[in-house]
């Protein structure tokens, strides 16, 4: 696995400027290396500000992506040229990827994959649209985002005993951040990522943003048109770009 370089800032949050994300997980988990993954937005760099337990999970991730056109168009106007990495994407890159070759070419039995979070049934909804779409991938479990504080101690046993590699955390933002940071301990060996709505969209529930939007910058407005209610979180995309463009 090759060296980790030096993280540049994003109103004071580390950012990770690799060639292949992807690739580099791979990595980690062919060598047994544990991972936090945050995809860091702007929605997500604004609430930090106001949240110091988000800030320090962000902090303490041990790889944060450039997920959000804002993120990427602060660090353009800074001189680092780096392509968008939509979490969404890198997941099911690790994901498709999780039954074949690690990085080296050595073969390897797959990687056991936990999804979490979501509404009953759709982690596990998600699960069944992957297990269709790549056969062979192996399922530690699934648990939706609506437990009690018991069924969340069993969640943990669970995780504890079966040891899945890649661990999808569904919870929305910071709460999936959070425990993420909470509990990474039970599987140091694994991949941990907060994937946000992604369970819903695996799961049939709701669908990505045309291409062409996806291109232009634009998904924001497509998940807007979806969930209107969101539309007070959107208010911190025009107070990013405005810090961007002022502090450049």
């Amino acid at each position: 696995m090759s060296e980790m370089p030096k993280p540049f800032s994003v109103l004071g949050l580390p950012v990770h400027l690799l060639e292949d994300y992807s690739s580099w997980l791979l990595s980690c988990l062919h060598q047994h290396i544990g991972v936090h993954v945050v995809t860091l937005n702007a929605e997500m760099a604004i609430q930090a500000e106001q949240n110091p337990a988000l800030a320090e999970a962000i902090y303490k991730a041990d790889l944060v992506v450039p997920d959000g056109s804002g993120v990427v168009l602060y660090l353009r106007l800074r001189g680092k040229v780096t392509q968008r990495c939509p979490g969404i994407e890198l997941v099911e890159s690790l994901l498709a990827r999780s039954v074949s070759t690690s990085t080296e070419g050595s073969p390897h039995s797959p990687w056991s994959v936990f999804f979490y979070g979501g509404a009953p049934g759709v982690a596990q909804q998600a699960a069944l649209t992957w297990q269709q779409r790549v056969p062979g991938i192996q399922f530690a479990g699934t648990q939706h985002g609506y437990i009690s504080p018991q069924e969340e101690e069993e969640l943990l046993a669970t995780l504890k005993a079966t040891q899945p590699r890649i661990i999808c955390v569904g919870l929305g933002v910071p709460r999936q951040e959070l425990w993420i940071l909470q509990h990474r301990h039970l599987c140091p060996q694994s991949v941990w990522v907060g994937v946000g709505g992604s369970l819903d969209i695996w799961a049939g529930n709701k669908e990505r943003a045309p291409v062409w939007l996806r291109e232009n910058h634009l998904e924001w407005m497509y998940r807007l048109y979806q969930e209107p209610h969101r539309w007070r979180r959107m208010l911190a995309l025009p107070q990013f770009a405005w810090r961007a463009l002022w502090s450049a």
